[in-house]
């Protein structure tokens, strides 16, 4: 999933729990189920990439992440409480981060050796769907969980 979909549904998670102590670890688990979702992000098609391109669309994806959060959170949702948010959105892409110095930055230094093994972990979870469908799958995903936690609970 893009960086912006794990960050706008730990957002909706924390929208609806208020307490940290179960908003927190569910922006974390969820970056894991939503990676199981079959979805495009800026890692499909990786092999055809340089990495500086890969590094420049995650970036990207990173920035506009937190800025959608942001105005979902304070005009969707009417909250303020923008440390949690932050920390939501940071956990819920955690594993993404893990990997770089493995995958973008090619280090390959025992002291970071830990993030290969995040890499092939992420790597088994991650199903792909090339666009158009894998971003609408993402949308729908995160419509999905809007209505029922808002709607339906």
């Amino acid at each position: 999933m893009t960086a912006t979909g794990h960050a706008l549904v730990a957002t909706i998670l924390i929208a609806k729990f208020h307490n940290p102590y179960i908003g927190l670890p569910l922006a974390f688990a969820s970056h894991f189920v939503c990676d199981i979702i079959p979805h495009w992000d800026a890692g499909t098609h990786h092999a055809e990439k340089t990495k500086k391109r890969l590094f420049y669309e995650a970036s990207l994806d990173v920035i506009i992440s937190v800025t959608v959060s942001i105005l979902v959170y304070t005009y969707v949702f009417g909250q303020t409480n923008y440390l949690y948010l932050f920390i939501a959105i940071f956990l819920s892409q955690l594993p993404d981060w893990l990997t770089a110095p493995y995958f973008i930055l090619n280090i390959k230094d025992p002291l970071v050796g830990w993030s290969k093994y995040i890499y092939k972990l992420q790597h088994v979870m991650n199903v792909r769907l090339d666009k158009p469908w894998g971003i609408l799958t993402q949308i729908g995903t995160i419509i999905l969980l809007y209505l029922l936690l808002f709607r339906i609970f």
